[in-house]
């Protein structure tokens, strides 16, 4: 094989390696600078006063699987909004920006994706837990 079409094949696969890497970096770094919650008043989402968690997802979604399981393991009561069976959750989703799932009001913040630490934060700060 001659040394240009391997100098060519070589430049190839370093393109090729430096673009997977970038690409699959880009959501970490994404993570890193993206605020871990947003605040503002949502007590419109709360059935009544007593209930300030409420999580948004599905129940083929693992984030939202293993957000539930932790509330549960917690003992924390929650109310669980399924938006794949529910137009009016699906509605309340959308009002809130919401565009991917778990999101999760806990109090005055709320979280997008399930986050062990931010949600122990959240739920520390809206009283439900000892602080972490």
């Amino acid at each position: 094989m001659p040394a240009k079409r391997v100098k060519t094949i070589l430049s190839y696969v370093l393109i090729l390696a430096a673009g997977l890497g970038i690409g699959s970096s880009v959501p970490y770094v994404v993570n890193l600078v993206k605020p871990a919650y947003a605040t503002g008043d949502y007590s419109a989402y709360y059935p009544d006063e007593q209930s300030n968690v409420v999580l948004y997802g599905t129940n083929s979604c693992p984030y939202c699987i293993q957000a539930r399981a932790y509330l549960r393991e917690h003992n924390i009561a929650f109310i669980d909004r399924n938006i794949s069976d529910s137009d009016q959750s699906n509605r309340e989703l959308a009002q809130l920006g919401g565009k991917a799932v778990p999101v999760i009001l806990v109090g005055e913040r709320m979280l997008t994706g399930f986050n062990q630490d931010h949600l122990d934060a959240a739920l520390a700060a809206a009283g439900r837990i000892a602080r972490p």
